[in-house]
């Protein structure tokens, strides 16, 4: 122990004080001038598809940049809660909620970080009556005649 309290490991060496060590940011790898960076194929062969029934963007699919992701997966999702505002103003109907979720992971090759898609979840209230509940409440009605029988009678 030094006189301080702490081990030997924690005392940096004089010989590696005012060394810096580069550190890169972007991904990329220099190894001298005549080499370019390497572009990450998974990153440029990435594509999105919307998978939704609704008209919006992306239905036949597109490559978005890592650097754009966050942008244009946001814009997207906007375009499924104007579509639920749209629907919520109609007649009868009202929304009640609407929640956009955006989904990140790490590229596996390069390691960078980026939006890989969305999910929007709305909750709409109709007040006109349904005809499918209709339906099947005269099914049950048809279904339960019969059952009480006066055995007095």
């Amino acid at each position: 122990m030094n006189p301080v309290g702490m081990s030997d490991r924690y005392i940096i060496p004089y010989s590696n004080v005012g060394r810096v060590t580069p550190v890169n940011t972007d991904n990329t790898v220099f190894s001298s001038e005549k080499v370019k960076p390497v572009e990450c194929q998974t990153c440029k062969n990435r594509r999105y598809q919307d998978g939704s029934d609704e008209m919006v963007s992306f239905k036949t699919g597109g490559h978005i940049d890592p650097e754009e992701s966050y942008a244009k997966v946001r814009s997207h999702e906007q375009e499924h809660v104007s579509n639920a505002i749209a629907e919520g103003n109609k007649e009868d109907k009202e929304l009640v909620s609407s929640t956009v979720k955006l989904h990140t992971a790490v590229c596996p090759e390069c390691g960078r970080v980026y939006i890989s898609g969305g999910t929007t979840t709305t909750l709409m209230k109709t007040y006109k009556k349904d005809p499918y509940s209709q339906n099947q409440k005269a099914f049950e009605q048809e279904a339960a005649k019969g059952n009480r029988v006066d055995e007095s009678a």
